[in-house]
């Protein structure tokens, strides 16, 4: 969100109404809510926040703690404290733990929080451009321009979409239609292969939704029976069926007023397809065991790394099925369509593995750049962060992350791409129009081929439809290579 994400963590919250609205109000910022520690880490563990106002007391555990735990999911989170008007504790004590942004006494002010809150994200959004700014002139105190050692960062801005962090035109094509999506009602289908990001898409959707103050619970549905799924989703009635010892109430009720993202959606049975039809049309629930139906206002979304599409053609999934999911359809896309993505990507892995592992690292070299590039990641951005996971366990503390400890299969990746390229820069022709027509050519032949015929594919990486790229493979008569 462009005016702020705060979150609110207090076992209070109805004391905070007239402070939360005045923020919604007056800053239009997003105001996340949450009772408990373990709420809270949920939250910032799958939304993007800017800052956190925390209470000191909490029940299970303290706010201080709980702001420690913030400094190494986002060190750059604003991190507020709400202490009790007769707490008694040093503040540097509690400084140098969590390290606050500001602390606040009770009673609750709400013109004092705005004017808090307001200066805070003022602070942190010129933190952030310092950061950037040191970033491009490499006038930070590891600087490889000040300390010679040559190693460039990627050293480019991205941007983010919740927990999605990308650079490239076709990611930002698919969030802007991921954000259109969610400020609708209607159920959206993520495809995708594995890897690709569908479950951060869907958390993303949800917090940018109308549900955002409601649960989000998600479900995998591969290899489940349908007894079990039945049980996960609708719940069931003590003694239902064997094993069944009590009653459960289901994600669906669970979830009313929110979302429930089910995973792995190609995987259900006929016979599950037929219950989950049923209450996409009507929301009702029916527990197992139990004759009582109730009814539930929930926003489905669903993710598959097969095409429902091709699933429906061979009979094997119902096409009114499909088609309730489809509401809106995003096409999660595998990182090799995407390789702008893969430094941004490494090295916002790398920053927050850091802080996860207690490790200091300086940046990424060149060449670590370079051969990750190079590499068509089949796990796709898992695999990528597991890559970077292991690198930094490896790479001494306070050193540059470099291809010497890359996996064997990633390191003997070559720039194919880029010979490609080249070939398709080797051009024939005499007139400046026939070059252009034999360059034209080179280029849709390398996009066909890399796409294994796949024109819709072929057709989005060269910005074009796809009966103009059929146009043009007919003009050039390009025929499939055996």
């Amino acid at each position: 969100m462009e005016n702020g994400t705060i979150l609110l963590v207090s076992t209070r919250l109805d004391e905070w109404t007239d402070a939360v609205n005045e923020l919604i109000a007056e800053y239009e910022y997003r105001v996340l809510t949450a009772s408990a520690a373990k709420n809270a880490v949920e939250i910032a563990r799958e939304a993007h926040v800017d800052l956190v106002i925390c209470e000191e007391f909490l029940g299970e555990t303290d706010g201080v703690s709980l702001l420690r735990q913030f400094r190494v999911i986002d060190p750059y989170v604003i991190r507020i404290l709400v202490r009790e008007t007769d707490a008694q504790g040093s503040m540097r004590n509690i400084v140098e733990q969590a390290s606050i942004y500001q602390y606040l006494r009770r009673p609750i002010d709400v013109e004092q929080i705005s004017l808090v809150v307001k200066r805070a994200l003022e602070a942190r959004e010129l933190s952030r451009r310092h950061r950037l700014l040191s970033r491009e002139l490499k006038f930070h105190e590891d600087s490889p321009l000040l300390t010679g050692a040559g190693m460039p960062r990627a050293n480019i801005e991205w941007r983010q979409f919740e927990k999605l962090v990308y650079v490239s035109e076709a990611m930002a094509e698919l969030c802007s239609l991921a954000k259109r999506a969610a400020a609708t009602e209607l159920p959206i289908l993520i495809q995708g292969e594995t890897g690709t990001g569908k479950e951060l898409i869907a958390r993303a959707i949800h917090y940018n939704s109308k549900r955002a103050h409601s649960p989000l619970m998600v479900q995998n549905c591969g290899g489940m029976n349908d007894e079990l799924l039945q049980s996960e989703l609708f719940g069931h009635t003590r003694g239902a069926f064997t094993g069944a010892a009590g009653d459960r109430l289901g994600l669906f009720r669970a979830a009313d007023g929110g979302t429930v993202f089910l995973d792995e959606i190609s995987d259900v049975s006929p016979s599950f397809q037929i219950s989950l039809l049923r209450f996409l049309q009507n929301g009702e629930v029916k527990p197992l065991g139990s004759d009582k139906v109730s009814v539930c206002d929930v926003r489905i979304i669903a993710a598959s790394n097969k095409r429902l599409k091709d699933l429906v053609a061979k009979g094997v999934f119902r096409q009114d099925l499909y088609y309730r999911l489809k509401g809106f359809q995003l096409d999660a896309l595998p990182l090799r369509e995407r390789p702008a993505d893969i430094p941004v990507l490494a090295e916002y892995f790398a920053k927050s593995c850091q802080q996860t592992m207690g490790r200091r690292i300086l940046g990424l070299g060149s060449d670590l750049i370079e051969t990750l590039s190079n590499y068509s990641f089949p796990g796709n951005v898992r695999e990528l962060e597991n890559e970077i996971r292991r690198l930094v366990a490896m790479t001494e503390d306070g050193g540059y992350l470099t291809a010497k400890h890359l996996s064997p299969e990633i390191a003997a990746a070559r720039p194919s791409s880029r010979a490609e390229t080249k070939a398709a820069m080797t051009i024939s022709g005499v007139t400046l129009k026939e070059k252009v027509e034999a360059l034209e050519e080179e280029l849709v032949k390398t996009a066909l081929r890399r796409h294994r015929w796949n024109q819709s594919e072929a057709a989005r990486e060269l910005g074009l439809s796809r009966v103009g790229l059929a146009n043009k493979i007919r003009r050039y008569s390009i025929e499939p290579v055996a």
